[in-house]
């Protein structure tokens, strides 16, 4: 399976912070915000990773990012030039993806909990149809809004209804089958011009090949679009990173527990950042397990 981080949006509700830089690189506490989707994408076993972004900040994702070997992975880069929707991903992405399955992850969305690395193995292995993810939240006429029927099967998705049927909103995490950019081109734009990911969903409903994952209790799911929600997020890692002595998305560390870089990689890695706490927590995990 391959993945697809879509990091091209002009960030404009963060303006003036994200006027200099995509808001996809700003900094969650203690590291960029891309490292956290990345941290998703590897802990469901993916390796292979488009990253789309606009034509002003790909220089600065490489420069971040490099092609990912040195965490024993690959990053590859493609440029959305207008945003015209989240499904229109993966017509950019078509020669990327070719005949694998696909994983799409929003730059902004920052996922968190206990057995999420469990359920993202997972949905890893399915090669046929969609799986999204449900998250329950106190305003879903913001979201794609997905429907249950009394067995919690998906039986409706809309995009911000004004009466929502569920407090479920689709998350920005998505998984498809190789149909996904068949399907992709056959949609219309919509009102605002963009070809939107629900309509996409739509299509695996009508099928009967849509999987609804739910995220309960205990997970954390962040869309951090915002200022106050990307403090609310600084916030969090920070509190879980102290509470806990471990910290969330540290892509070098994911890498080494998922067995794509050995020890003596991780402590090579852990210099780079040797003046401050993060270089001194990676050199920490390199010596202790």
């Amino acid at each position: 399976m391959k993945g697809i981080i879509l990091a091209a949006g002009a960030g404009s509700r963060l303006y003036p912070a994200s006027l200099p830089i995509s808001k996809i690189l700003l900094p969650v506490y203690d590291k960029p915000m891309i490292y956290y989707p990345i941290t998703t994408l590897l802990l469901a076993g993916i390796r292979d990773i488009l990253i789309i972004t606009n034509p002003f900040d790909i220089d600065n994702f490489k420069k971040v990012l490099g092609d990912g070997s040195d965490i024993g992975v690959k990053f590859s880069y493609a440029v959305q030039e207008v945003p015209k929707g989240i499904a229109e991903s993966f017509i950019i992405a078509e020669d990327f993806i070719q005949n694998s399955p696909v994983a799409l992850i929003l730059g902004d969305n920052i996922f968190h909990g206990f057995g999420f690395s469990s359920m993202l193995k997972l949905v890893g292995t399915r090669t046929k149809g969609a799986t999204i993810f449900g998250y329950q939240v106190q305003d879903p006429e913001r979201f794609g809004v997905v429907e249950f029927d009394k067995n919690n099967k998906a039986i409706s998705i809309e995009e911000k209804p004004q009466n929502p049927k569920s407090n479920y909103a689709v998350t920005g995490l998505y998984f498809y089958d190789n149909n996904v950019v068949k399907y992709a081109k056959s949609l219309t734009p919509s009102a605002r011009g963009e070809l939107e990911i629900t309509d996409l969903n739509k299509i695996y409903l009508k099928n009967d090949a849509l999987k609804v994952e739910i995220l309960g209790r205990g997970f954390a799911w962040l869309d951090t679009g915002t200022f106050e929600s990307l403090l609310q997020a600084s916030n969090f890692v920070h509190s879980m990173e102290i509470n806990t002595g471990m910290k969330i998305a540290a892509i070098e560390e994911v890498a080494y527990r998922m067995h794509y870089i050995p020890k003596n990689k991780l402590l090579e890695l852990s210099k780079k950042y040797r003046h401050n706490g993060y270089g001194e927590y990676l050199e920490k995990i390199s010596k202790t397990i």
